[in-house]
Parts: structure tokens; sequence; C-alpha cells
């Protein structure tokens, strides 16, 4: 199998949510071009509509009339989030500092993930929470008048810093956040790029209380790491050809899936040249090579959590052993990502096993073959996709409709890029 010619992936899902939650807050119309038509996106606009702002629906080239800091109002309805928990985790931090109550609730999946994370950082700054005992959804979060706050994070988590952020804006008092570790900072970038004062010094941000509104600002979102990371896995695989992925996000908190590819062998070249609202955007172009097994640990994962399931399908085709660790987030995901990766690939004949915080695969050249498990996982279906379409594999996919909430097209990019 060769690799041919541009793939342009869709919007970024983190600066698509992002981008919404700004401009429905900011002083004026902003115009979003590019943004990410899927469920996890749609769950952000809806969730917006049912707090008063006029979200249109979902398109390349959308204008937002924002309602400015303090206009959205309480929900006469649920917020259903969906399957979204940026949306959940977001949204809770803006609703933390309006006088306003909300409920929210989302899939089974999403039920299931931690929500204490978040609420005990807003609690701590004057909001109220309702959470079941499993800590889970739904959650009903009473907003109000906040407090100044100085918060140590111990989880590295970009949602959560996020909220703590949002709410310190909206609810106009000052922040200081450490985070145990870099996580993608999309939130700083675009709230500094809107005239919000905010410093970051390594893990330490401070955000000083907003004025009284957020500039509006023309959003252009760029393509999506963590859905080009798909194909440059699969051009880094592919018998021969060249990919070329246009106008990708390549922000230093995204990259460390393609430097990871990047020291198991394959060549992958991307450049910081041109900035747009915040954010570095470059054609990432790879090239395959004989891959090598790489040991990935804590302090770059952030960089790449969610391309994590995917390194461990590429490891299955690189020549030795392949380590992660320091990754135990993967376990309160969409799935218990360490335990179904694993899972699927022992049952299409690759070496892999548990750790307690990641996972080890053995690399082999044998043919893979089976049924996956995808657990409603997107991320998954993806994952083992870019397996599935290497000669002499036989991976099927037992829900390739998951993909809808990050990559409606993925299917048909696949098999686009991936020709004999």
């Amino acid at each position: 199998m060769k690799v041919h010619g541009a793939l342009r992936v869709p919007g970024d899902k983190s600066i698509s949510h992002r981008a919404l939650m700004l401009a429905a807050l900011g002083d004026g119309t902003s115009r979003i071009t590019g943004i990410l038509e899927s469920a996890d996106v749609a769950s952000t606009a809806e969730v917006l509509r049912r707090l008063g702002a006029a979200i249109p629906p979902l398109a390349p080239d959308i204008t937002v009339d924002g309602v400015g800091l303090r206009g959205l109002r309480a929900p006469t309805d649920v917020l259903d989030c969906g399957n979204s928990g940026t949306t959940t985790r977001l949204m809770a931090g803006i609703v933390a500092a309006l006088p306003i109550s909300a409920r929210f609730i989302g899939d089974a999946s999403l039920s299931r993930r931690p929500m204490r994370r978040v609420a005990k950082p807003l609690a701590t700054m004057g909001a109220r929470f309702d959470l079941p005992e499993h800590g889970g959804l739904p959650m009903t979060v009473h907003g109000g008048a906040l407090k100044d706050t100085i918060w140590r994070s111990e989880i590295a988590s970009a949602q959560v810093k996020g909220a703590i952020l949002l709410a310190g804006v909206v609810g106009g008092v000052r922040v200081t956040l450490d985070e145990p570790a870099p996580t993608r900072d999309h939130t700083e970038r675009m709230l500094g790029a809107r005239g919000v004062n905010i410093a970051t010094r390594g893990t330490r941000i401070d955000l000083a209380p907003a004025h009284r509104c957020i500039a509006a600002l023309d959003t252009e979102v760029p393509g999506d790491p963590s859905s080009a990371a798909f194909f440059a896995a699969l051009a880094a695989l592919a018998d021969g050809g060249t990919l070329t992925l246009d106008e990708v996000c390549v922000n230093e908190t995204r990259t460390g899936f393609l430097e990871t590819l990047g020291r198991m062998g394959a060549n992958v070249t991307f450049a910081r040249d041109r900035m747009s609202g915040g954010e570095w955007i470059s054609p990432v172009v790879v090239r395959p090579a004989p891959l090598r097994g790489v040991r990935v640990a804590a302090e770059i994962v952030p960089s790449m959590i969610d391309e994590l399931p995917l390194l461990a399908c590429v490891a299955t085709r690189a020549e030795g052993e392949t380590v992660i660790t320091g990754a135990a987030e993967l376990r309160v995901k969409e799935s218990d990502r360490i335990a179904a990766v694993v899972e699927n690939l022992r049952a299409i004949g690759a070496d892999a096993s548990e750790l307690e915080d990641g996972m080890r695969i053995v690399g082999a050249h044998e043919p893979l073959r089976g049924t996956i498990k995808t657990y409603g996982d997107h991320r998954l279906a993806m994952s083992f996709g870019v397996l599935g379409a290497l000669p002499g594999n036989d991976i099927r996919i037992d829900d390739p409709d998951c993909v809808t909430v990050s990559y409606p097209s993925f299917w048909s990019d696949l098999t686009r890029v991936a020709r004999p």
C-alpha cells in the first residue's frame, strides 16, 4: 500500500469547542471558519443555545453574536452534553460563575466519567454542586459570586484547567493555577488573543480579573492534530509515497505523537512559521520508514493523550518493544483505553499487556485478524481502522459509526488515502 497526495483533516475539536464558547461570551460578532462539524461540537452548540446564545447550525463558515460575559441565562431544560467531556467540564466552569443553576446530563459513557475533579476547584471558588455517589453525571451546578483562587491541581487535565480559567474570566476574579505537567493550552492562547490578561510561566498560570467584556474575534480553526495523527501513522506504515496533511495545528502541547513517530524512525516534518489566533499552523509531511519500538513516559503523555491508543497500534508493526507509562488517565476516557486497547490487540493476534498506568507492546510482522470491540469509543475505532487498512490485515470494527463524535468523514478519507 502506498499513500498519495494531500489531505485536510477536519477542524481541531478542542479549538472548535472553545471558539463557540468564547464567541458566545464575546462583546460583538465573531466569525468562525473551519469549525469541526461533529457530534461533540454539536453538543457544545446546543448547550450554549439552551443557555440563551444564538448559535447557528454548524457549517464551514459561521458567525456568532455574543451575549457578553454575563449574558447567558438559566436554562429551561437539562443541558445534554452527549458524549462530550469537554462540553461538560468547560461549560460547568462558565455556569459556576453565573447566578443560575443548570443540570448536566450525557450518554452512558460520559455519565461514568469523573466530574469531581472539576467540581472540587469550582466549589473552592464558590459554586455548589450536586453529584451522584459515583461522581459522574447527572451533575447540577449552582453558580454565583466567585472569589479569587489559588489552585494546585493534582491532575494534568486541560479540561479542568479550562473550567477554572473560564470561571475566573466570567466571574471576574483572580486565578493562580499550578498543574503537575503542561497540558494543551488552547484556553490560555484563545483568552490572551481576546485581550484577557493571562500569563503562563512553566506550569503556573496567572489570570487577572477580566474587564466587563472580552473582545469578539474571528477564529480560523486549524486541522486537528489528533485526527491528522491517524493518517500520519498510516503514511509511516505504508510501503511508499508521501502524504501531506494540510493546515494542521502544531501547537507545542499537541505534537507529542508526531514527535514520537519521528523517534520511532518515520520521516515527519512540519514548521512553526505561521500563527493564527495564537495557534501555530503548518503542513505536516510524512514519508514511510522502518519503525522501531519506543518508550513513552509521563512527561510527554499530556501532549499525546488522545493518540496513545493509536501509538499502541503502530507499535504492533514496529521492531522491538514499546512501553507506555504515566498514562493512568486513559482509564477514565470514553472507555478504559488501557484495558480496551490491550484486549483488542490480543484479540487480533498482537503481543500486548496491561500496566497499571500504561501498556507494553512487542512488534511483529504477522498479519492481524479479528473483530474490534470499540465500546463506543471513537479513538479505538479509528486507531484499529488504521491497522485494518494495511495489506495482509483483516480487521473488522464492531461500531464504525462511533467516529461521528470527532471525525464523521474518517472512513471515506481513509479509503481515499490508503490506495493499493
